[in-house]
């Protein structure tokens, strides 16, 4: 997802080049992530591609014929952050680059942070149960170095909270599909991994609320 006032690139983003042109060290579990993303969702037209700098949602167009769901620099959870703004988008917002949304980036005062985590509650706990479903430790990202001091305990507890009522009523379709598919293919692995000790890697914010 980019920030406010950032150029958009229609064309498919490199799987190998990161920043300053250099290559991508990517996460031993990427390849086979992206392999599983693009398959389980052959049906929606929709590819997982490992993009170079800032993440973005990417309709099909005349330049490429499928949806290009890009995360950022090879890691792990940045893929995972995205797809779950993709299973609450819906069919409209699918039709939009970034689903439609402006973006506000790091730095944001303390009403913007807090519509940030107003809206980032639904798919970071999204991407929690996703997190858990591939064998890993989930950590929630207030996504504010050089703004105002985020409540990182409280947005942490609204998060669990929303996670424990789509565990008790169900996921979004798509969520519970792919939460399914990762636990098939990673859960039998090591739940460490040392991504999961820094903080996740999402660059910009979304303002005025999830797609939907």
């Amino acid at each position: 997802m980019k920030p406010i006032g950032s150029s958009s690139s229609q064309s498919s983003i490199s799987n190998s080049i990161g920043i300053d042109n250099e290559p991508v060290e990517v996460d031993h579990d990427v390849p086979a992530l992206i392999s599983l993303f693009n398959e389980t969702f052959s049906d929606f037209n929709t590819r997982l591609v490992l993009g170079s700098d800032e993440p973005i949602y990417l309709p099909a167009n005349e330049a490429c014929a499928y949806h290009q769901i890009v995360f950022a620099h090879g890691f792990f959870s940045s893929a995972l952050h995205e797809i779950s703004h993709w299973c609450i988008a819906g069919e409209a917002r699918r039709k939009l680059e970034d689903y439609g949304y402006w973006y506000c980036p790091d730095g944001r005062e303390e009403q913007q942070q807090a519509d940030f985590e107003k809206v980032e509650i639904k798919p970071q706990a999204i991407e929690w149960a996703m997190t858990e479903a591939a064998g890993r430790t989930f950590q929630v990202s207030t996504d504010n170095l050089n703004g105002a001091e985020p409540d990182r305990e409280g947005f942490t507890r609204n998060v669990a909270a929303q996670l424990q009522r789509y565990k008790a009523e169900g996921f979004p379709p798509r969520a519970a599909r792919f939460i399914r598919a990762l636990e098939q293919t990673f859960l039998s692995k090591a739940p460490h991994h040392a991504e999961d000790s820094a903080p996740n890697q999402h660059t910009s914010t979304p303002v005025g609320g999830n797609a939907a």
